[in-house]
């Protein structure tokens, strides 16, 4: 807040910290990182609105910003294992809109108002060195997993080995019923997928269609689960992953990450769900209609 000075500058970095973080770390992880930390820094602001439409503009810009790289998030590490896509397939399929959702980003930050804002005086605090480089080494580890360096197997031993170590409790808040879901419904879709008049329908539904398809179902089903169902269907790997990345605009349900910033919100003293969902709404839609036409007109 001090380096910042007022809250429209404030709005602009919190955009661009999960615009740009969540590349790497997914959109998830970007919005369960810094939502709370606005709410943390808006508590020394009356502006209830602003609040609002900050963590609105995060939470697009974490969906946005994650479609850049293949593990930004879930749907991108599927399809692009899926399809078996090279990373500068993946890289030219996605950068172009990824630009573009920059720029209109950073429009709809100015209409944070440019009010003065001041903090009070805090004490900085260590960062524990092993656990920090420990954990970087295993992110490394990781994205050579991504970018197939390193088996699949071998990535897993060293992340449990390396989590039983550090801390065990870590094992313990894992997702196991989600993961378990994503399993049931690969299953599902390749069962239906070997029924020839299933199969027959979607396919023809989809072909030349994939891209309005799965942004259009991702509306309804979120985009995760709308790129598995879909990518039983289609070899049209690019435009499903354009689909379901812009599907993730656009209703609250249309990307899980979406609901995480929803959450937090709600849980904040003095919050307006119905504000909230208003302006969600509006910029979410808003930036889905523009983004479509740019993405269609690109295509064509």
């Amino acid at each position: 807040m001090k380096k910042a000075g007022n809250m429209r500058r404030i709005g602009i970095i919190f955009t661009l910290i999960c615009f740009f973080t969540s590349m790497f770390v997914t959109n998830d992880v970007a919005l369960i990182t810094f939502v709370p930390l606005t709410l943390m820094v808006y508590r020394e602001i009356s502006d209830k609105k602003s609040r609002i439409l900050t963590i609105v503009l995060e939470t697009a810009a974490a969906n946005l910003g994650s479609m850049v790289t293949p593990f930004g998030n879930p749907q991108n590490l599927y399809i692009y294992d899926k399809y078996r896509l090279s990373l500068g397939d993946f890289f030219s399929t996605m950068l172009p809109l990824a630009v573009v959702s920059l720029i209109l980003l950073i429009i709809l930050c100015m209409i944070l108002p440019r009010s003065i804002c001041s903090a009070e005086s805090y004490k900085n605090q260590s960062i524990p060195k092993f656990q920090a480089i420990s954990y970087a080494l295993l992110f490394i580890v990781c994205l050579l997993t991504v970018f197939r360096v390193i088996p699949d197997w071998i990535c897993l031993i060293i992340t449990v080995s390396a989590a039983m170590i550090l801390d065990k409790k870590l094992l313990l808040k894992v997702d196991y019923g989600l993961l378990l879901t994503f399993v049931c419904f690969f299953v599902f879709v390749g069962n239906i997928a070997r029924i020839d008049a299933i199969s027959g329908f979607f396919s023809e539904i989809l072909s030349g269609r994939e891209f309005i398809v799965s942004a259009l179902l991702s509306q309804g089903i979120s985009n995760v689960p709308a790129a598995v169902m879909l990518s039983g269907f289609t070899e049209n790997g690019k435009a499903l992953l354009l689909g379901v990345n812009l599907g993730g605009l656009g209703t609250i349900i249309a990307s899980l990450a979406s609901l995480i910033s929803f959450q937090y919100y709600r849980n904040e003293s003095g919050a307006e769900s119905g504000t909230y969902m208003g302006i969600f709404s509006a910029v979410n839609f808003g930036l889905l209609a523009v983004l479509l036409i740019f993405a269609i007109v690109g295509i064509l």
